[in-house]
């Protein structure tokens, strides 16, 4: 017999971490979609498990309950993706490219062409979280969760555009949350784009227009 002990095998998680990342892109994707079509109350945790093919518990485990369930579906729209990187901290994301560039009023437009792709990949999703939010408590605490990310990322940006000079003359770090938080907003984007059919790049370009004549 030989004295020889085989070594335990190492366990590689990968396979199973990139079987997890594929449910929950499947869970998002079938949830987002019913969301925007069905609205929020309609929507059932149940539902997205029999549309996304997994068990009911998949979908707790995963992201807890519903409220988190389309948080997490507003987050992967915003970013583009899942990974549990923020928006600030990205080395490629609006914030850093809005950062570097000196001139403000390329900053402004940049960050308006930013808001316009933000709007049209979070507004139906964000109208669906608001319209519940009137009557449903959960949802109401998603949507004010929102709108205190929203405000607490203008403040965040209207303080650069302060410290990098960039804001006109009597226009304070308060002012300039205030209008960026407004501009970035699902109603303004609503009314243009949802109701009166203004393309994208159009709004893009408004937004930016108006961001200038406001701050600078």
């Amino acid at each position: 017999m030989s004295s020889t002990v085989n070594p335990p095998r190492k366990y590689d998680a990968s396979r199973r971490q990139e079987q997890a990342r594929l449910t929950r892109t499947a869970i998002v994707e079938q949830a987002t979609r019913m969301f925007v079509e069905d609205g929020y109350a309609q929507t059932t945790i149940g539902a997205v498990a029999d549309a996304a093919g997994v068990s009911v518990e998949t979908i707790y485990k995963a992201f807890g309950n519903k409220p988190k369930l389309v948080k997490a579906c507003f987050d992967v729209a915003l970013a583009g993706d899942d990974e549990p990187v923020a928006i600030m901290d990205r080395d490629d994301g609006i914030v850093a490219r809005t950062q570097a560039e000196p001139d403000p009023r390329k900053k402004l437009t940049m960050f308006g062409t930013h808001i316009a792709e933000s709007c049209a990949a979070t507004g139906p999703i964000q109208i669906a979280v608001r319209a519940a939010a009137a009557t449903d408590p959960a949802a109401a605490e998603v949507w004010a969760q929102l709108q205190l990310e929203r405000l607490t990322g203008m403040a965040f940006f209207a303080l650069h555009l302060k410290e990098s000079k960039s804001l006109r003359k009597g226009v304070t770090i308060e002012e300039a949350r205030d209008v960026l938080y407004t501009f970035l907003g699902v109603e303004l984007w609503q009314s243009l784009v949802h109701e009166r059919a203004w393309d994208e790049k159009r709004y893009g370009k408004w937004i930016g227009q108006q961001l200038i004549a406001a701050l600078l």
